[in-house]
This record gives structure tokens, C-alpha cells and sequence, in this order.
């Protein structure tokens, strides 16, 4: 008998387990869903790209927390403007009425979709939607104090070369959290409206000299300091299994200019 292998979306949905934390005192305390870092085996095998390079299927995680489209009141897939490469900015729109910009330091960030099938050819015309914490490691649409705001949130097309660029900020770190950024791949920008035609849910996050460098020395991250100097990608609930395939590569910048940044995000077509 042929034994299925759940990725970790599918052990979260078929599970029922719960997956968010409460907010506290205005932070985030950190998503509280079960560790699955040594749950499940993802096939993340390397694939080589007939150049001298190689690509792998990137690690599948929880969608969570606040995708801003699990809940039948709110889909911010929906939203006129969502479709962007600069998400600092809210789009006081569909009932949001926020007009903030998100302040932090600069972070240029691309991602190369590869067919991992296919000697990692790039995937164009996929969607990509993007979102993450602000500088105080709070999420639009619903931590306190930013719940009108829509800010760091957008979906956009692959191009030729399979890669977005979205402009945006280098994320705080709350509480029980390394840093991280969350991404959504759907097959077409007229699937990016609903969960049901994800493609693959992960999460990518930064060298660890980076992080650190922002948060000692960029104005603003002073709570992120705190939080960032009390957990590891060894006790983190997503990261504890490896970065390998989700550590973005920084390409240029500092804290002071900003960074831009890359990752190959390998898929199974």
C-alpha cells in the first residue's frame, strides 16, 4: 500500500490545528502553531539547471498568520490596487480606509519562479502574492492599531525570466518569530483570487548578519533587537528543519541604504 506524504498545508487543514496566537499589548506574540519541523519530508531534492546551476522545490509552510484571505469577510486578493510591486503604501480601499505608508529600512526584493520538473526552466505568467510585519512586527487588516491599513501586501505576474520585484521594507522581528516574509504561488493572476488555487504557501527569510545589522543599527527596530536576540532558526517553528532553500541572497545594501535581495523559489509543475 502506497503511503501518502502530507505536506505541512495539509497536516494544518486536515489536522485542525489551531495555528494563531493572540496579540498582546499591541505586538504580536508569535504564531503558535504546532512545530512540524521534523514532521514531514518535502522532496526539496536539487535539480540542476544545465548551467552550472541547481534549483529545488522550496519547502511548503503555513499560510499563517494573516494571509488576509482565510476568512470569508476579508480577501485582499480582491482589493483594487493589490496588484503592485510597491507595497509600502496602503490602499484605502474596499472598506480600508488606512492612508499610511510603512516606514522602514528599504528592501528591492526579487523572486525567480523555476519548474523544478523542468531543469529549473523559468515559470512565467504565475502569481505571486506577497505580505508580511511591519517595522513593529504588526500585520495589516488586523494587529492593533493598523487594522484600517492594507501596507505590505501585493500580488504580482511572473515575467519571461519567471522573477517579481516588489519594493517594500525589511520586516520587524515579534516575539517567537525569526524574520520572515510569507508568499503565495497561484497559476495565473486570475487564480490569485482565492486560496483554493494555491500552488505552493511558504516563507522565506535573511542571513542572520543582516537581520542583525538592521536591527542594532536602523532606527525604529529597537523592539525587533529584543525579540531577534532571543530566538534562533534552531528553536524557530518554521525555520528549525533549514534554510537552505528559503534563505534569501542579499545582493547589495546596508542598513543605512537599504538591501536588495533574491531567492530562486523552486516549484513542481
Amino acid at each position: 500500500m502506497e503511503i501518502k506524504r502530507l505536506s505541512r498545508r495539509e497536516l494544518i487543514k486536515y489536522g485542525g490545528i489551531a495555528l494563531f496566537g493572540a496579540a498582546a499589548g499591541g505586538m504580536l506574540t508569535g504564531c503558535s502553531q504546532a512545530n512540524f519541523s521534523n514532521a514531514v519530508a518535502d522532496g526539496a531534492e536539487s535539480v540542476s539547471d544545465g548551467n552550472g546551476g541547481s534549483c529545488a522545490q522550496i519547502p511548503s509552510e503555513t499560510a499563517g498568520p494573516y494571509p488576509a484571505h482565510d476568512d470569508s469577510a476579508i480577501n485582499v486578493l480582491r482589493l483594487n490596487g493589490i496588484v503592485r510591486s510597491d507595497v509600502r503604501s496602503s490602499l484605502n480601499t474596499g472598506g480600508y480606509t488606512g492612508s499610511s505608508t510603512a516606514t522602514g529600512v528599504p528592501l528591492t526584493l526579487t523572486l525567480n519562479l523555476l519548474d523544478v520538473n523542468a531543469s529549473c526552466a523559468p515559470l512565467a505568467g504565475y502569481a505571486i502574492y506577497l505580505w508580511h510585519c511591519d517595522i513593529n512586527g504588526k500585520y495589516s487588516m488586523y494587529s492593533s492599531g493598523v487594522t484600517s491599513e492594507t501596507y505590505l501586501r501585493g500580488v504580482q505576474q511572473t515575467d519571461s525570466n519567471g522573477s517579481v520585484t516588489f519594493q517594500t521594507i525589511f520586516p520587524g522581528c515579534y516575539d517567537g518569530r525569526m524574520t520572515h516574509i510569507h508568499f503565495e504561488i497561484y497559476p495565473s493572476m486570475a487564480e490569485a483570487v482565492d486560496d483554493s488555487y494555491i500552488v505552493r504557501t511558504s516563507q522565506l527569510t535573511f542571513p542572520l548578519a543582516t537581520s542583525s545589522s538592521v536591527y542594532n543599527n536602523a532606527s525604529g527596530y529597537s523592539a525587533s533587537k529584543t525579540n531577534f536576540n532571543k530566538i534562533s532558526f534552531a528553536t524557530d517553528n518554521v525555520f528549525s528543519d533549514g534554510t537552505a532553500y528559503q534563505m534569501a541572497s542579499i545582493q547589495s545594501g546596508n542598513y543605512s541604504s537599504g538591501f536588495v535581495a533574491s531567492l530562486d523559489v523552486g516549484i513542481k509543475v
